[in-house]
């Protein structure tokens, strides 16, 4: 199995510095155009892919959409186990925000946000059962930064944790043991979009 890993196009709480957890928030026009970027490195390039999964967020499912259309690829229906993670209150808040409310430390309070644990054990499930039932498929995966960072911190023990940029691409192949990292959060194909190319 070999899994391409795509976090969603920027939208505007994006832009603005805004936690979205599971809040519904759509692309803006510089998400798309991401998207559309992504989608022309990956036809540009000689590996196959064989259908495009997101989750149920507006925000991924039109990266995925646009993937999808460009690619001439099957769209699957959305898996909410691969939804964002909630971050309860902090959901809308700018940095600022959140520490002149709850402080420096306020990831470790409990202000109604999921556990890596939670997030883990959901995205985890969604791998699972995507190797039980198709072993030999190229899956792409549009999901969500936080989502992404703990997923692949749990398929890929000793992976650098960086921050997972917009439309960043990682791809990793399954030998049925173990995963294996081709590429980690490369977004080199919004390089086109600074260029003008």
């Amino acid at each position: 199995m070999i899994i391409g890993l795509i976090r969603h196009g920027e939208t505007e709480w994006n832009a603005a510095g805004r936690i979205q957890g599971q809040t519904d928030i759509s692309l803006s026009e510089a998400g798309v155009r991401q998207a559309y970027a992504l989608a022309a490195r990956l036809k540009s390039e000689d590996r196959i892919w064989d259908a495009v999964v997101s989750s149920d967020l507006r925000r991924a499912r039109e990266t995925a959409r646009i993937l999808a259309d460009e690619l001439g690829l099957p769209l699957l229906p959305p898996d909410p186990r691969i939804r964002e993670r909630s971050f309860g209150l902090a959901e809308g808040t700018t940095e600022e925000e959140r520490l002149s409310r709850w402080g420096a430390d306020w990831r470790s309070l409990d202000i109604g946000q999921e556990s890596d644990e939670e997030v883990r054990k959901r995205s985890l499930a969604f791998i699972a059962d995507w190797q039980a039932a198709r072993p030999d498929i190229r899956l792409l995966v549009v999901s969500h930064g936080s989502v992404l960072a703990v997923l692949l911190r749990a398929l890929c023990e000793g992976l650098e944790d960086r921050r997972i940029g917009n439309v960043s691409l990682s791809i990793l192949e399954s030998d049925g043991a173990g995963w294996r990292v081709i590429l980690h959060n490369c977004s080199k194909h919004l390089d086109t979009l600074k260029t003008g190319s």
